[in-house]
């Protein structure tokens, strides 16, 4: 597919159908996305796979708004990033997860990601438990670890309606 097609084919799917992700296609979507760059050449990102339904079920927990749908997903990448190898993870994870959604698209699968770094499990207690941690002690992650978001991943049940026009100046101004 060409760069174009993928660009303009992504969206944020909330609603898979009930058909296993294959194995081959997880190992090409996985090897595209640590081709994503990173600050130094650190490689700081982690990519957890999660098939298990009840690691999916805690996953679409991790908060009580945005989250529930990632039950019903046949596939979550956690993507996370090691803070002992870079200072910069939170960024070189942004760069991944972004390279990881074109690459679902690529593969003929359709994502949507999942904040989780710094959200709260609770929408009305902005100060109460973190999405982050909440996972970190659900799937006992290591604590070095930072967790930037989840990609729910599989199969698309619709098509979904094309991207709206260019606003034009509104989001670019030319100097």
């Amino acid at each position: 597919m060409e760069l174009k097609q993928i660009l303009s084919s992504r969206r944020s799917t909330r609603k898979f159908l009930e058909r296993e992700v294959e194995r081959a296609k997880l190992e090409r979507v996985i090897e595209m996305a640590l081709t994503a760059p990173s600050s130094r050449n650190t490689r700081s990102t982690r990519l957890w796979v999660v098939t298990d339904k009840g690691q999916l079920q805690t996953i679409s927990e991790m908060r009580d708004y945005g989250a529930a749908f990632v039950k019903n997903a046949p596939v979550a990448i956690l993507v996370m990033g090691d803070k002992e190898k870079s200072d910069l993870w939170l960024d070189n994870c942004a760069i991944t997860a972004t390279t990881l959604q074109l690459a679902i698209v690529d593969e003929g699968l359709a994502s949507c990601w999942v904040h989780v770094n710094d959200r709260p499990v609770k929408k009305d207690e902005l100060e109460g438990e973190k999405a982050d941690c909440f996972l970190r002690r659900e799937l006992q992650i290591p604590e070095r670890y930072g967790i930037l978001c989840a990609v729910a991943l599989g199969y698309s049940d619709f098509q979904p309606a094309p991207l709206p026009a260019y606003e034009g100046e509104e989001r670019v101004k030319w100097l």
